[in-house]
C-alpha cells in the first residue's frame, strides 16, 4: 500500500509539474507573439487607429493601402536591394571565412595555435560600441566612408562563426582527414570536398545568425552610410518618423514586408538549424 501510493504521489506531482511547465511555455509564448500580431495589426490601420482606445485587432475598413503607399512615398524597392545586396555577401563571406579558418583551428597544427584562437575568440566579449570609432577612422582613412564595400568589410569575419564551426568540426574524426591526406589529397580538397559537405547543419545554423544579424543592422549603416541612394530598409524606415509626429501605420507596414526574408530564411533552413546547434554544443 505504501509503494501504491508513492507511485501515485509521484505521478501526481509528474503531473502537476509537466502543467506548470506547460503554462509557464503557453505565457512565454503569448508574449512572444502577442507583440507581433500587434504589428500585424496595426499595419492595416490608419496612424490614429493604432493607438485607439479600446483597442481593436482587426479593424472595420482595414487600410491595405498601407502596403502600397510604403513602395511609393519612401525609395523602399531601392532600400530593399541594398539590403539584399548587403545582406547575401556578408552572410555568403562568414560562411568562408569562419569555416574556413574553424578547419585550420581544428584539423591542422601549427605553433602557437591554441594561443591565437583564444586571442581570436577573446574578441567575441568585447562589446561593439567600444571599437567602432577606431573602426569608422580606419575606414574614412581608407576611403570608404558612405559605401556599402566598408560594410562589407567590417562583417565579413566572425569570431563566433569561427568558434561555432569549430565545435563542430571537432566532433568529426581526424582520422577521415588522415585518411584523406594518405591518399594523396591537399588541405583544399579536403576542406572542400569532406568538410564542407559534413558540416551542412552548422552552415544552415551560421547562415541564420549571420542573415537576421545582417539584415536587421540599424547601428553600422548609420554610422557609414550617409547617401539616401544607398540606405538599408532599417533606415528607410525611420524616414516615417518626424519631428512632431510618426506614420506608425506606414512603419508596421515596412516592418513587416521586411521581416519576409528572414523569415524564408529561417523556414527554409530550420530543418538543419536544430541539428546544427545540437551538433555545435550551443545552449539556446
Amino acid at each position: 500500500m505504501n509503494k501504491e501510493k508513492k507511485l501515485a504521489s509521484k505521478s501526481r506531482n509528474a503531473l502537476i509539474g509537466k502543467i506548470l511547465l506547460y503554462i509557464i511555455l503557453i505565457i512565454i509564448t503569448l508574449a512572444m507573439i502577442v507583440p507581433f500580431f500587434w504589428m500585424l495589426s496595426a499595419s492595416i490601420k490608419s496612424d490614429r487607429e493604432v493607438f485607439a482606445y479600446p483597442f481593436v485587432w482587426i479593424p472595420e475598413s482595414p487600410r491595405w493601402s498601407n502596403y502600397v503607399d510604403i513602395w511609393t512615398k519612401i525609395p523602399m524597392l531601392k532600400f530593399a536591394t541594398n539590403t539584399i545586396y548587403l545582406t547575401i555577401v556578408v552572410t555568403c563571406l562568414q560562411l568562408l571565412t569562419s569555416s574556413f579558418a574553424a578547419y585550420s583551428f581544428s584539423k591542422l597544427q601549427f605553433k602557437r595555435k591554441e594561443v591565437l584562437f583564444l586571442a581570436y575568440i577573446a574578441t567575441i566579449a568585447m562589446p561593439w560600441q567600444v571599437y567602432m570609432v577606431p573602426q569608422f577612422i580606419m575606414m574614412r582613412g581608407m576611403g570608404l566612408n558612405d559605401k556599402l564595400l566598408a560594410m562589407i568589410c567590417l562583417q565579413a569575419f566572425s569570431a563566433f562563426g569561427v568558434f561555432m564551426m569549430k565545435q563542430f568540426y571537432d566532433g568529426i574524426p581526424s582520422e577521415l582527414c588522415e585518411a584523406a591526406r594518405i591518399d594523396g589529397m591537399s588541405e583544399y580538397q579536403i576542406y572542400a570536398k569532406i568538410m564542407l559537405p559534413l558540416s551542412k547543419p552548422s552552415l544552415s545554423t551560421l547562415t541564420i545568425f549571420t542573415f537576421v544579424a545582417t539584415w536587421n543592422d540599424y547601428l553600422g549603416p548609420l554610422i557609414y552610410l550617409k547617401t539616401e541612394a544607398k540606405k538599408t530598409i532599417q533606415l528607410g524606415l525611420k524616414m516615417f518618423i518626424g519631428q512632431y509626429s510618426s506614420d506608425y501605420g506606414l512603419i508596421m507596414a515596412g516592418s513587416v514586408l521586411s521581416l519576409i526574408p528572414v523569415i524564408i530564411v529561417f523556414l527554409s533552413l530550420q530543418k538543419y538549424f536544430v541539428e546544427g546547434v545540437a551538433a555545435t554544443g550551443l545552449k539556446g
